[in-house]
């Protein structure tokens, strides 16, 4: 009888250790907070991506939902809504929510604006005033890249907005565009813009970040979502941060991770070089960009800048008609806690 008290002694203690191992491995899995991320399917949010393909938001205890959007117009929609936490986008978005009383939140840096103007070689388009008259292919109206086209690049042309007709497109309809002769130019992020030059007759005029660079892509949440679920916005940006590094020192290896996002076949068939691998294409993609999780001064103020063009447009009104001020819907409580150099 003793003999058969403990035989089954034994089998409780190792049912219990049984069971007490899977609570330990399973716990982590179950501690998983979830947590949506909108993000735009260029280079601009390749730290959005590589984060969820590196596993760098489960790190630091995410269980994120990446939602691609096709313009960062639809994407505040979805923030303001609160069907997402937070998203990687244009900050003028947040700026024309913001002034109608919409309570958003920019948290950190992403991106310094790559954009180039790429022309097919039979437009006869070498210049930016060459555009006079020509069909531009470009973002959706009143985005940041919008604002900036018609702000910046136009205006230092010598070009009014209506001296070119612009047609608001995703990247990716902008490359088909061109390619199919719909369009004479484009205005480009990047991958799209190398891919472009790689598959068709075209070639690159102008990139603003060489003249007037600026922030282009933010990490922008909700004021109400910051504060409610603060520790979940920080981690999502230490996953962020993270992958922002592997990009700047390992593009390589990021290339691998984020690749099938922008070239769904292994390898590109080019007009002149063949068939080329898309982690390559991809690859000199990422040394192109400049990647930045911090916001300093000398970019808040660029920041404002825009937002003034968006004023002296017409696109952004304020209700007791002053001049917007960007500061105050940035919050840089995280890359002050973080240190961020």
């Amino acid at each position: 009888m003793r003999l058969a008290m403990k035989s089954t002694l034994k089998r409780l203690s190792l049912l219990a250790s049984t069971a007490l191992a899977a609570l330990v491995f399973s716990t982590p899995a179950m501690a998983l907070e979830k947590f949506k991320i909108g993000y735009l399917r260029v280079m601009d949010d390749a730290q959005a991506m590589a984060a969820y393909e590196a596993g760098l938001y489960k790190k630091y205890g995410l269980d994120v939902e990446l939602i691609e959007f096709k313009s960062g117009t639809d994407l505040i929609k979805a923030i303001v809504g609160g069907q997402l936490d937070s998203g990687v986008f244009g900050f003028t978005n947040a700026v024309a929510w913001a002034s109608k009383g919409a309570d958003l939140k920019v948290v950190s840096g992403a991106q310094l604006g790559y954009h180039a103007i790429v022309a097919r070689e039979d437009a006869h388009i070498n210049k930016v005033a060459d555009l006079k008259g020509k069909n531009l292919a470009s973002q959706a109206e009143g985005s940041t890249a919008d604002v900036v086209l018609k702000g910046v690049v136009f205006r230092d042309a010598g070009l009014k907005p209506d001296d070119v007709n612009v047609l608001g497109v995703s990247p990716q309809v902008a490359v088909q565009s061109l390619v199919g002769k719909r369009v004479d130019a484009a205005f480009l992020f990047e991958p799209q813009a190398r891919i472009a030059q790689l598959i068709a007759p075209v070639k690159q005029i102008y990139e603003i970040g060489e003249v007037w660079p600026f922030p282009c892509m933010v990490v922008i949440t909700s004021g109400e979502t910051l504060k409610n679920r603060r520790a979940a916005v920080w981690k999502s940006l230490d996953a962020q941060r993270d992958a922002i590094e592997l990009l700047k020192k390992k593009p390589a290896e990021a290339a691998k991770l984020i690749a099938g996002y922008f070239i769904a076949e292994p390898t590109l068939k080019t007009l002149k070089h063949g068939e080329m691998l898309r982690e390559d294409v991809i690859r000199d993609a990422i040394k192109s960009q400049t990647f930045n999780a911090k916001l300093n001064d000398k970019e808040q103020n660029r920041m404002q800048e825009i937002a003034d063009i968006l004023q002296a447009q017409g696109s952004l009104k304020t209700k007791d008609g002053k001049p917007f001020e960007v500061r105050s819907i940035v919050d840089l409580s995280w890359q002050k806690d973080r240190k961020l150099q």
